[in-house]
């Protein structure tokens, strides 16, 4: 899977919390945060339909947009990916990071617990 970037991950967390969301709608969410203009929200959408990260069709004649990407799945690769990339760890993050995240209720916790212990070793990936 690849890992979003700051900005798609903005737009895939205001789908996460409520879905489907035109494009409209899911800039209003996120304009505060990225300080960009709606004509760059939809160029990231677009960039992100391409990608597969989310997919698009007609709801009483306006196009909405939901995330293809699992929250769970996404997160525990971007967590991977910032503890190793960034804190050059070679273990998983521990999962007491994300306690008290608005993001993630007890049960994500739990499976990003199991998702980020059991994550293929480099190895496998490279095999992929």
């Amino acid at each position: 899977m690849s890992v979003p970037s700051i900005t798609e991950l903005s737009l895939l967390k205001a789908l996460w919390r409520q879905q489907p969301l035109s494009a409209r709608e899911i800039h209003q969410q996120v304009e505060a945060e990225l300080g960009w203009s709606y004509s760059s929200t939809r160029k990231t959408l677009e960039r992100m339909l391409e990608k597969g990260m989310v997919n698009q069709h007609l709801v009483h004649g306006v196009q909405v947009y939901q995330a293809v990407l699992e929250k769970v799945d996404t997160l525990a690769a971007f967590a991977r990916d910032f503890g190793k990339r960034v804190m050059e760890m070679d273990t998983p993050l521990p999962v007491t990071m994300f306690t008290g995240s608005k993001l993630v209720d007890e049960q994500e916790l739990t499976q990003l617990e199991q998702l980020l212990q059991n994550w293929p070793d480099d190895a496998d990936e490279s095999q992929q």
